[in-house]
């Protein structure tokens, strides 16, 4: 069900904008730039786009403070894609509509579940689960036994979470991803032959984390392996055993932390980050793509590279690289020149030192 169309008044308010114009506009929906048309909203938040406004056909702008000449409706605030990301979350958000328990499902013994849940057919819940109000489990999804999950939880299709683990509120999953598979742990004996240690941990999620497809969290050796609230996790990311993530954290896709690996808060990893284990990175760091992670980060670091190193030296250490084969040319270039400078009267070397 669509949202109903706003007054643009409104939709500053929400924003905590500065409103240019008519507050009378209505607008009932959102778009980029290029495509929006009467009725809608949309924003610009480079500047280089500020000669192109007056081409813009939405009838209202999310322009950055900066903006001071806009003939078009508009708001002004200090964070454009914040804002938008708030007026779009308020145009496609459906209510939730507690269809309750599909009977192609399957439920378990001693489980505690609300009437207001939307249960999809062909979901396993295995015993004694506790879920909150307004939990939707997408078709396929299976949830193992003793699992516990908070209010207003979104499981897509074929999600798994594992016996035990821990779900907060608010927390979105999507397709494929496996919560609480065994954590990679193996013991080699004396022939070479791995031993597989047990994995009695679990995995707790807190609340507002959102988990993208396809990707896998494992459960804890002992105790837990935990992603704390606000975090957001991209595809096909892999978080090891007893991995610990700080609050309000971007893992981005391909990364993968090995076991034991802590973080402080608001730690961002680029694509394809590997981290090694056992180590800690501090409040803030940033790791750029295809970075490898190999030592403790104070708080604040950026790094980059493999091993990563800080990202202004890496950018120095790039630039040098690429001019590599010409450096290669002129060091043998000098070579021979030296030689040439320190050959003696008979035509050999001079073995001075």
């Amino acid at each position: 069900m669509a949202c109903e169309k706003k007054r643009l008044a409104e939709l500053a308010a929400l924003v905590e904008g500065e409103l240019v114009g008519d507050p009378e506009v209505l607008i009932g929906g959102v778009a980029d730039f290029d495509s929006a048309v009467k009725g809608e909203i949309t924003f610009v938040a480079d500047l280089k786009r500020g000669a192109r406004l007056e081409e813009c056909k939405a009838s209202a702008i999310i322009v950055p403070l900066t903006v001071i000449e806009i003939s078009t409706p508009a708001i002004r605030v200090k964070n454009p894609y914040l804002a938008m990301a708030r007026i779009h979350t308020l145009f496609v958000e459906e209510p939730f509509i507690a269809n309750g328990i599909d009977a192609r499902a399957v439920i378990g013994q001693d489980c505690h579940i609300p009437a207001e849940v939307a249960i999809s057919p062909l979901v396993y819940v295995g015993n004694r689960v506790r879920m909150g109000q307004r939990v939707t489990l997408h078709p396929g999804v299976v949830v193992y036994d003793d699992v516990v999950i908070g209010d207003d939880v979104v499981l897509y299709a074929n999600v798994t979470i594992g016996h035990g683990c821990l779900v907060g509120s608010r927390v979105i999953i999507h397709s494929g991803a496996v919560i609480g598979s065994d954590g990679f742990g193996y013991a080699t004996d004396g022939n070479g032959r791995h031993v597989k240690r047990p994995q009695v941990g679990v995995v707790q999620i807190d609340d507002e984390v959102e988990i993208g497809a396809n990707t896998c969290i494992d459960r804890a050796t002992f105790g837990k392996t935990w992603v704390k609230r606000g975090t957001k996790i991209d595809n096909l990311v892999q978080l090891g055993h007893n991995v610990m993530v700080g609050e309000d954290s971007l893992l981005v896709a391909q990364s993968g932390l090995a076991g034991s690996v802590t973080t402080g808060n608001n730690v961002i990893l680029g694509g394809q980050v590997g981290v090694a284990g056992h180590i800690h990175l501090g409040d803030r760091v940033m790791v750029a793509a295809k970075s490898g992670v190999h030592n403790n980060l104070e708080p604040g670091a950026i790094v980059s590279g493999m091993p990563a190193i800080i990202h202004k030296n890496w950018l120095r250490s790039s630039a040098a690289y690429a001019k590599l084969p010409e450096m290669v040319l002129e060091l043998r270039e000098l070579r021979r020149k030296v030689a040439e400078l320190t050959k003696g009267k008979d035509g050999s070397l001079d073995k001075q030192e």
